[in-house]
């Protein structure tokens, strides 16, 4: 066994090699398919846990006596393809590798003799790190200790290499809202001999609701919504809320098979252009006021599968809606899934629910719009209940049907 240091190579006799990479922080830990031009051919050869197998790659899961890992069988890599290169990354919203050692350590995969290990240099701000490259020189395998840190998570080692992963683009200027015109006093009537009692004026047409029951609020506590209906994010005498958790979940599907659905969440402007978008590849926009749980693979479990939490008081000034969506990950319909709800809960605690919505009719599609949220002009978040089902097994194709429903 050799102890690698940054940059140290050393060749691979083994046919099958086990990367495995552990900490004393849960790590998920990925592979790149990359070409000699330092690029993946496609998305597909991003290999993790939510797509885990590759030409030549496979992800395997951590266990409770192992560790995520990433093994190649160096036969069936493609000859277009110079190195598959192993990262890691932290599963939980803002933390760093301060403090924390990750270590690999690289197996024959058949014999589990243990070839060599590697623990990069000491860590500070870094959410994601490139371990080791397994590369091909000369028609031989060998392996490369790197140790080279990302601050911005797993989405940025991604784009490095030419995964398209939705960025968060640079907040453009905004003008601030022209202020409200001031009331105009009613113009003074000449006086007369006799005062004369004006006519009371018409009342004011009611809002028409729109349909499912126009727009409630939280008075009454708990709120149960119906598809199309909408409830204003505020209680009588109180300030609106500013900080919300959307927890969203589902039962496996049914005759016992899994499922894997993702939540996410799209932001949007007074344009209906997309801003950014929240999701297990990037867990965290706006500086922090929108953060994803992280992935859930199977729903199994009892409460909420993944949570969204919203702190509308940091959100930018442009960001106007933002709309929450679920997409079936492994191909398998709605239809299959045995139930689907979306609530909001109260602070990024979620001390107190406040507003449920359950999917109760499902289609045979792999995409649904869950519900949205708008800022209305008094400033104050509407949440309305949606329901509408696309196709799409990641959010990328969800951003022009929720741009639509806005």
């Amino acid at each position: 066994m050799t102890t690698m240091t940054p940059g140290s190579n050393l060749p691979l006799p083994a046919a099958r090699v086990a990367v495995e990479v552990s900490a004393a922080k849960p790590l998920d830990v990925s592979g790149l398919l990359v070409t000699a031009a330092g690029k993946v051919r496609s998305d597909d050869d991003f290999i993790f846990y939510n797509q885990p197998q590759g030409p030549g790659v496979t992800h395997g899961p951590a266990s409770p006596t192992t560790p995520d890992s990433v093994t190649v069988r160096t036969a069936d890599v493609p000859p277009d393809i110079d190195k598959v290169v192993v990262t890691a990354s932290l599963g939980e919203p803002g933390a760093t590798f301060a403090g924390t050692e990750p270590t690999a350590v690289v197996r024959d995969a058949d014999s589990g003799a243990v070839l060599a290990t590697f623990t990069p240099p000491s860590l500070s701000v870094e959410t994601a790190l490139v371990v080791v490259e397994v590369y091909r020189r000369q028609g031989a395998w060998k392996v490369r200790a790197v140790g080279q840190g990302y601050a911005e998570g797993l989405a940025g080692i991604a784009t490095d290499f030419g995964v398209t992963v939705d960025e968060e683009p640079a907040p453009p200027p905004v003008a601030p809202p022209a202020p409200l015109a001031p009331p105009v006093a009613p113009p003074v009537a000449a006086p007369v001999a006799a005062p004369v009692a004006a006519p009371p004026a018409p009342p004011a047409a009611p809002p028409v609701p729109p349909p499912g029951g126009g727009v409630i609020n939280l008075d009454k506590g708990r709120v149960t919504l119906a598809k199309n209906q909408s409830v204003s994010l505020v209680k009588s005498g109180r300030p609106p809320l500013t900080s919300v958790r959307m927890g969203l979940g589902w039962e496996p599907a049914y005759r016992g098979r899994g499922i894997d659905l993702d939540a996410s969440v799209i932001a949007f402007d007074a344009r209906r252009g997309k801003l950014a978008t929240c999701w297990f590849m990037k867990k965290s926009i706006f500086g922090g006021a929108i953060e994803h749980s992280g992935d859930n693979l199977t729903g199994e479990g009892a409460g909420d599968d993944e949570v969204i939490t919203v702190d509308l008081g940091r959100l930018p000034a442009e960001v106007t809606g933002l709309v929450f969506v679920v997409n079936s990950f492994t191909g398998q319909k709605f239809n299959e899934v045995a139930k689907a709800y979306c609530r909001l809960l109260e602070g990024r605690s979620g001390e107190n629910e406040l507003v449920r919505y359950d999917l109760t009719h499902s289609e045979p599609r792999t995409g649904v719009i869950l519900c949205k949220l708008v800022r209305q002009f008094s400033g104050e978040w509407h949440m309305t209940a949606v329901g509408e089902f696309a196709d799409g097994k990641t959010v990328r194709a969800m951003a022009k049907p929720s741009a639509a429903i806005l």
